[in-house]
């Protein structure tokens, strides 16, 4: 167990290091829910709790929430007859009802972020309860030792408690009735609570028979004085029938106060009174008080849920039960909420289940062996909420067909952070209120940048401590850092698991470093002393220049005061001068946009899509030994980020958080970046740099400068890289803000398939010449380029299909495509499996073509028969001149016949050995260099005897000639001939 999966607690003031706490052992009481709850007070995680959890889904929502009041009322003295013959009239059963569907409506919501997974990913549907452990008081404030992880194996594991079981005895025997659940940001405690309310509606929780949610920020926002029974009526409407029964029947009530952080409460009698009556109106936080002290309604049941930093505002006499939320401790649990998450059957957005739950499958069993070997993401998912980022982004990388404006790599994190820090104050008894994510920003944001600066992902606590508390010089500065420590740090940074780093601290998630380190940029943080000062100093002149200008037009009618207007003149010109000051922090921004897009040394790495996918996944094949060094850090995600914040889109959810980008400043940006961005651009990129600057252009999300950059790309050559239906989105969504014609597409080798080219149909349209040698492309994908050839508006003139399956099957689809098609001259078939009858079937309709100049049918065991009828029908072709044979199966006989052809005489050649009778063919070099580029994807042995046969052709026609130049002619191709043969025979070819 690394560093990073020790529980999440309140972090004392000290050293860095002191942010290390201990791990309770995994294993114990905890509860996991595979369809919607777990059975009340079921313990352990065995397979046959989850066939009762199934089981006791199927019961009706109205007979399980009876058999809950069955159980309480055999319980219950005969005291109580009255309260509960109150309970069981009518109105308050149907008010109580009406209360359960509207909460587990409004709970069950889910946020816009997890539509993207389908209907199906309701809170019902896929849930897997965090670790759960009782803590103490004494033990939140105490000093953490630093221990070491073979310590943290060794930790008791008799602290864990379930959910149900938070309400149970304590050790002394006493009912526990005020609980105190906190956790840091990232582990779950909304969710948790969302997830125990719809238990409670679906009739799951029997223990009370009435749970009443508030949200302290909702509170917060209130200070007029309100009584407790208006207050509840006042949220919840269907309770005004119930609210009398408060504090006057046995009425088992739970009230959950969640984010208790966004309240000040005050304890001290002098503070906040006591008061006992429901009725009596008093303030929001005076009624939390009093429900905690037990000072009003004593019987009923709270739970509260906090962050660390604010554990301490409750005093502990009013406590029964600490509790702390620490995550997904257990990669157990990581594995089965992946498991849970991944094969829904919704997740991929495909009609084809057999398809897409194999890819499903694959991804599930890749990313369970990455969390086996120990690597950092184990440590990230430690908390649920970068298992949520985790899945969404494998989500994006693997079943994403098309890309709307709001499918963006960058959208996915700022969305995340949202859904984390959304209306989050770091802290509330703070005068300056600063939101959390701007703190964030700033802070860990000029961490983040440093680290990319200078290219490492690893930080020490000297680093630490510099970029932190280095420019500490308040009280209030030094309160905020405390509160981040212990609250918020650890969601964005966590122990190094790689040997030999134990103590240094690296971004939870690698892309994190790279998304903070642009915002840090974009937002301006990135600023000299004396830019920071001119900036505050134009905004106080700025203030106060229309008041002074008030008063000086007034002193200088009564007094001679000449020279004060003058003066003032000269005071407005210095935020004129310093507005120009800041459109030069713009080009500055844009400018280090363009550079860290186009560094040279980063050009022959896989794209970024391909980098996070590994980074996620892990890579296949041996590991690399401790000792061994790494190869340099590669932050070729910062630009993309930067690029992606300034969308509109993106912009709005950071506003949201705090994080105000002005659209001005976006403009002037956008208006920089292409001076710098388009022009560095043309010089021509890399096929993989190629795809990370289409990515860009993507997560920009400016039509307008994006149509003007892919206007300078008439050549597009994405050779080699990985196209999955992600990239192919992509390329098709940025292509298509033009309509100009592409001179050449270049997509070999790429893994394209017939999804794929449905997705780029309408580009490929658009292309005059075409490659798309080496797919793997069959006979499906051939019925989709026989629909391009027949378009309307295809101008593709020049297509490769050479080194795929294309089959006879295909030959079919590619003859009905060439009889019909007016733009095609060249067309490569080059060893694509049509054997005798697809030639065949490509003679029969080649009559009826007009405009195809060359046809490679080389290496596609053609025999003599059907190497002749190609022939015989090219010669009556209008405009077709060439046809490569070459590498096929032609007897001797064959190979003089085609001799006898003549370009004057039958208008076609045909090329189809090296040897033109007794001089070498002027094509053999062009049959060689064929041969040389296609090897790696030939049969070796069947190219060996090729050449051998063409070794001893050449051969023969040398001695059969008596010209010496025609002899050194042929002493020239015997030697290239051999020495191919040599270095495939060593395999050095």
């Amino acid at each position: 167990m690394s560093w990073a999966m020790q529980c999440q607690s309140c972090l004392p003031w000290g050293s860095w290091m002191q942010l290390r706490r201990s791990l309770p052992g995994s294993s114990g009481t905890r509860s996991v829910y595979l369809c919607a709850a777990s059975v009340p007070g079921a313990a352990g995680g065995t397979f046959l709790r989850k066939i009762l959890h199934v089981s006791s889904i199927s019961l009706p929502r109205a007979s399980v929430r009876y058999q809950g009041r069955s159980q309480e009322r055999s319980v219950q003295p005969r005291s109580s007859g009255h309260g509960l013959s109150q309970l069981r009239n009518v109105a308050s059963s149907d008010a109580i009802k009406k209360h359960q569907k509207s909460l587990s409506a409004w709970f069950s919501h889910q946020p816009n972020e997890e539509r993207q997974f389908g209907p199906s990913f309701s809170l019902d549907a896929v849930h897997v309860d965090p670790v759960i452990r009782e803590s103490s008081l004494e033990e939140i404030l105490k000093p953490s030792p630093e221990l070491t992880i073979q310590n943290q194996l060794q930790q008791p594991c008799s602290q864990v408690i379930s959910l149900q079981n938070l309400f149970d005895v304590d050790a002394c025997g006493r009912q526990v009735k005020n609980v105190v659940l906190y956790g840091t940001v990232g582990t779950g405690k909304s969710t948790l609570i969302k997830k125990m309310v719809v238990d409670w509606c679906h009739g799951l929780l029997p223990r009370f028979e009435l749970v009443i949610p508030f949200s302290c920020e909702d509170l917060s926002h209130s200070h007029a004085p309100i009584s407790l029974r208006r207050l509840i009526t006042k949220k919840y409407q269907h309770l005004r029938d119930v609210v009398p029964m408060l504090g006057t029947s046995s009425l088992k009530v739970l009230f959950i106060l969640n984010g208790l952080e966004r309240l000040n409460l005050d304890f001290r009698l002098a503070g906040t009174e006591l008061c006992c009556d429901p009725n009596e109106p008093v303030p929001p936080s005076a009624i939390v008080v009093n429900l905690l002290r037990k000072y009003l309604l004593p019987e009923a049941s709270i739970i509260v849920t906090t962050r660390p930093s604010a554990v301490r505002r409750i005093p502990g006499k009013y406590v029964g039960r600490y509790a702390e939320i620490c995550g997904f401790s257990d990669t157990n649990l990581q594995k089965m909420y992946f498991q849970m998450r991944l094969s829904q059957p919704g997740c991929s957005g495909e009609k084809s289940v057999s398809s897409s739950s194999g890819e499903q499958e694959n991804l599930v069993e890749m990313l369970s062996r990455n969390l086996e070997r120990h690597n950092q993401i184990a440590a990230a998912c430690f908390l649920p909420s970068y298992c949520w980022l985790v899945c969404t982004t494998l989500h994006f990388l693997y079943f994403t067909r098309t890309v709307p404006p709001s499918q963006t790599l960058t959208g996915i994190y700022t969305s995340f952070l949202r859904l984390n820090f959304s209306g989050e104050v770091l802290d509330s008894t703070d005068p300056t209120n600063i939101s959390m994510m701007k703190y964030v920003a700033k802070m860990v944001g000029k961490l983040a940048y440093e680290g990319v600066m200078s290219r490492k992902t690893c930080f020490s606590e000297d680093d630490l401590q510099q970029c932190f508390e280095v420019e500490m010089k308040t009280e209030s500065e030094l309160n905020l850092l405390e509160v981040f420590r212990s609250d918020v740090f650890r969601f964005f940074l966590t122990p190094c698991v790689q040997p030999g780093k134990e103590h240094t601290f690296v971004f939870t998630i690698p892309a994190m470093q790279e998304y903070l380190a642009a915002l840090y940029v974009v937002l301006g943080e990135k600023k000299t002393l004396t830019q920071r000062v001119g900036k505050e100093l134009s905004e106080v002149i700025g203030r106060v220049s229309e008041d002074v200008a008030v008063v000086v037009s007034i002193i200088s009618k009564v007094l001679p005061l000449r020279f004060l207007p003058v003066l003032f003149n000269l005071l407005k010109i210095f935020p004129r001068y310093f507005s120009r000051l800041s459109s030069k922090d713009r080009d500055a921004i844009a400018h280090t946009m363009a550079e860290e897009l186009f560094k040279e040394e980063d050009y022959y790495n896989d794209d970024v899509l391909d980098q996070i996918n590994s980074s996620i996944l892990g890579v296949e094949g041996p590991m690399r030994h401790p000792d061994e060094s790494r190869d340099d850090e590669v932050f070729e995600l910062f630009p993309i980020f930067m690029g992606g914040i300034l969308s509109r889109r993106n912009r709005a959810i950071l506003e949201q958080l705090g994080c105000s980008i002005k659209n001005l400043a976006a403009f002037e940006i956008a208006k920089a970046m292409k001076k710098t961005v388009i022009r560095n651009s043309r010089k021509g990129l890399p096929p993989s740099e190629l795809m990370d600057y289409l990515f860009f252009l993507h997560e920009f999300q400016n039509e307008r400068f994006t149509a003007e950059a892919i206007r300078s790309l008439r050549t597009v050559n994405l050779s080699s890289v990985r196209m999955t239906p992600l990239k192919c989105s992509v390329l098709a969504s940025v292509m298509g803000t033009t309509c100009h014609e592409v001179e050449e597409l270049n997509l070999t080798s790429c893994n394209l398939d017939t999804s794929s080219l449905r997705i780029l149909f309408p580009i490929l349209l658009r292309c005059k010449a075409l490659h798309l040698q080496l797919n793997s492309l069959g006979s499906d994908a051939c019925k989709e380029v026989r629909d391009l050839l027949l378009h309307d508006k295809c101008v593709v003139s020049k297509l490769r299909l050479a080194n795929n399956p294309v089959g006879e099957q295909g030959a079919q689809y590619l003859a009905e495509a060439l009889a019909g098609n007016r733009s095609l001259t060249h067309l490569s078939l080059l060893h694509t499996a049509l054997g005798d009858r697809g030639a065949e079937v490509i003679a029969q309709h080649l009559a009826e073509n007009q405009h195809l100049q060359e046809l490679n049918l080389g290496y596609n065991s053609l025999t003599d028969t059907a190497a002749l009828r190609v022939v015989e029908v090219a010669k009556k072709h209008a405009t077709l001149d060439e046809v490569h044979l070459y590498f096929n199966d032609i007897s001797e006989d064959g190979k003089r016949a085609l001799h006898s052809l003549r370009m004057d005489r039958d208008g076609v050649r045909a090329l189809v050995f090296l040897t033109a009778g007794t001089d070498v063919s002027d094509y053999w070099s062009n049959i060689l260099n064929v041969v040389q580029r296609n090897l790696p994807f030939w049969d070796r042995e069947r190219v060996r005897q090729h050449l051998t046969l063409i070794l001893q052709d050449l051969e023969s026609s040398r001695r059969q000639t008596s010209n010496p130049w025609r002899k050194a002619k042929f002493l020239r191709v015997e030697s290239e001939v051999k020495k191919m043969l040599g270095k495939l025979q060593h395999g050095t070819l």
